[in-house]
């Protein structure tokens, strides 16, 4: 799957390795992946790269996005697609039709290396569907993303509005240590289900700053407006590149596994101009370029909560049927319809010691509501009414009839 580098934002989970000198009982190890799934890498980087774009072109405030998190969550929606739907979702991830295994495999790989590359660092990632009692999934999608996404399974009565809401919520506050503890104020008796990834991160930097070196300094925005921010400094050796657009430091944490990775844009330049760089240039020869420098490093003491709304982004970047009535996810579940929403809360805090963030990515899949499994039901053929014989395996018409006793 085109996937799963966290690229950017402070927890960027950039699995590039850093020349440190690891210690004894913490050393630097890189991933093992699946010799398929190293292809998608790469991909994986240009999906990040394209969200972040989007979303920077959208917003007007500070974000803090996970595209790890949302590959997550559209792996495990993409497993319940088919056709076109399932065509679509894979062109946004950057990957082909058909390579569906091989990306289950390369995800259930990530889930198992990654939280233990360093012992410094705190990495969880978790998955979990909440399906509405009595509209159940197939099983053969419930043993894939159970298998492959490590997902928790769990029936709820969506009725039962905020008591199942809170259930959910509760979830999602273990799962990011509290830092994010509500997404929903209601269950919808509408929805079949609710996907969600959980992504939380907490390490400190290989190199920390000293909090007595910390001052107020001037910030000046895009636009040219000035404010008062608490700045960290400090002077050490980094991995440092730059170019006419912009400079980029990575910043380890722990045993060099995980870095954060800051671009700054140089003078006369923005924000779009730097994606717009390492989108044409590729993410690994940007980072490949780097060299080790003495950097003197000044980077903001920051927090920054943010909630997005993902619908409009996702289908411009190529998967609009999975949100309208032709969408196929019938190998989720007989019932299941079309997306209602995506959707992503993310936060972040960045300080002397290191860095924590976490993000919740979820779905909400509308159910089709012919009638429930097991629900009672009546069928008085008491005025006029058309029928049909068919061929079971095809559904072929042989004979369509009219009755209304005429």
């Amino acid at each position: 799957m085109k996937n799963l580098f966290h690229v950017f934002a402070a927890a960027a989970i950039a699995l590039v390795a850093t020349s440190c000198n690891p210690s004894v009982n913490n050393p630097y190890k890189a991933l093992e992946i699946p010799t398929k799934a190293t292809e998608f890498v790469e991909k994986g980087h240009d999906f990040s790269l394209e969200f972040v774009d989007r979303i920077n072109d959208f917003e007007k405030k500070d974000f803090i996005v996970s595209p790890l998190s949302m590959q997550f969550l559209l792996g495990m929606i993409l497993n319940g697609a088919q056709g076109a739907t399932a065509d679509e979702i894979c062109d946004v991830l950057g990957y082909g039709a058909g390579e569906i295994e091989d990306v289950n495999q390369f995800c259930q790989s990530m889930l198992e290396q990654l939280p233990k590359l360093d012992k410094q660092t705190t990495l969880s990632i978790a998955n979990a569907i909440f399906v509405d009692e009595g509209w159940p999934l197939l099983d053969s999608y419930k043993s894939t993303v159970g298998k492959a996404y490590n997902a928790k399974l769990s029936n709820l009565d969506f009725s039962k509005g905020a008591a199942s809401a809170k259930v959910i919520n509760r979830w999602c506050s273990d799962q990011t240590h509290g830092m994010i503890d509500k997404v929903l104020e209601t269950t919808d008796p509408a929805m079949l289900c609710y996907l969600l990834n959980a992504l939380y991160f907490k390490s400190q930097w290989k190199e920390k700053f000293n909090k007595s070196n910390t001052a107020e300094e001037t910030f000046t925005d895009e636009a040219g407006n000035k404010s008062t921010i608490k700045m960290m400094k400090q002077n050490e050796s980094f991995s440092y590149q730059h170019n006419d657009i912009f400079k980029i430091v990575r910043m380890p944490y722990g045993n060099g596994a995980f870095s954060m990775i800051a671009l700054l844009p140089q003078e006369g330049k923005k924000i779009a101009d730097v994606l717009d760089e390492i989108k044409e240039s590729g993410w690994q020869e940007t980072l490949r370029s780097m060299v080790h420098c003495d950097v003197d490093l000044w980077l903001p003491r920051f927090e920054t909560k943010y909630h997005i709304d993902l619908n409009d982004i996702l289908s411009a970047m190529g998967m609009p049927t999975s949100f309208t009535n032709s969408a196929d996810f019938k190998a989720m579940s007989d019932y299941a319809l079309k997306l209602s929403f995506v959707q992503q809360d993310a936060v972040i805090k960045v300080d002397e010691e290191g860095t924590e963030a976490a993000a919740i990515s979820m779905a909400g899949m509308i159910k089709e509501t012919a009638a429930a499994p097991g629900e009672r039901v009546v069928f008085h053929a008491d005025h006029p009414f058309l029928y049909f014989i068919t061929e079971a395996s095809t559904g072929a018409i042989l004979f369509a009839g009219r009755y209304s006793n005429k």
